[in-house]
């Protein structure tokens, strides 16, 4: 009987290649620790309404979300933690002044500053996102998390003022100058542990994957944290182990590592 319990996993980078295809290796791996009785989670920065094409490829049914902000264990709600009102208005003034964009996820939209700007317009292709709106006021009080979008170079130094709050910059070929807003108190790591703790599982026993800055806090929670090929260097200092990138079986390779797989 295997010591280990539970897999999160990223998405993007991690499960999803560049060109969006989920290797097979990937799938076979996934399938066979769930042979095994080992629960597996998907731990995404993106929203839970745009995930669950790659969940039902993978057959996975609980989620992180938006960085942390949102758990969800097999249809019940582990955590919810919308942001601060203060600080996303804060920083919607700071984006108009700076000529950045904007988008922040509510649990069922993507809220845009502007949808026809070609940033903006690149970002939605690369992520496939479908339930697009401008952003209005009537949703302060609903926004989960936020992407900036067309940073300058001294940008992130203007919102990162902000007490317990980082930029993580989105580790996705073809998208440059895009960051995501972490709270230190909201971040995969927090949300792995609400989840731990709900299943009574032992932080040794958790495996976790990610190449992104976002991952950061989830690869060093668990007990065996995985950095991809592919991983921000800035990452690797975060996690136990690195694998092989995402275009090489990756995931595979690492649950090989741990004996997890049998061949």
């Amino acid at each position: 009987m295997t010591q280990y319990k539970i897999v999160f996993l990223d998405i993007d980078g991690t499960v999803l290649r560049p060109d969006d295809i989920i290797e097979e290796s990937t799938k076979k791996a996934i399938a066979d620790v769930q042979d095994k009785g080992l629960e597996v989670l998907l731990a995404t920065g993106r929203p839970l309404h745009e995930i669950s094409h790659i969940a039902k490829e993978l057959n996975i049914h609980s989620y992180i979300g938006y960085n942390g902000a949102y758990a969800v264990y097999k249809g019940k709600d582990v955590l919810k933690k919308p942001m601060d009102t203060n600080i996303v208005q804060q920083f919607l003034s700071i984006a108009k002044d700076q000529g950045n964009e904007v988008v922040m996820y509510t649990n069922e939209k993507n809220l845009f500053t502007a949808l026809e700007e070609s940033n903006v317009k690149n970002f939605i292709d690369k992520f496939h996102m479908k339930k697009n709106e401008i952003y209005s006021n009537k949703y302060l009080d609903s926004i989960l998390g936020m992407t900036l979008i067309k940073l300058n170079e001294n940008d992130p130094s203007l919102y990162e003022k902000e007490e317990d709050i980082h930029l993580s910059r989105v580790n996705v070929k073809g998208l440059t100058n895009n960051y995501d807003v972490i709270r230190d108190t909201v971040n995969k790591g927090i949300a792995v542990k609400a989840v731990l703790d709900l299943l009574e599982i032992n932080r040794e026993n958790a495996i976790a994957f990610g190449d992104g800055m976002n991952d950061k806090e989830m690869l060093s929670y668990v007990g065996e944290g995985f950095a991809m090929g592919n991983a921000d260097p800035s990452l690797l200092k975060y996690a136990k182990h690195q694998t092989s990138k995402v275009t090489d079986s990756g995931i595979y390779n690492g649950l090989k590592s741990l004996g997890l797989l049998d061949h």
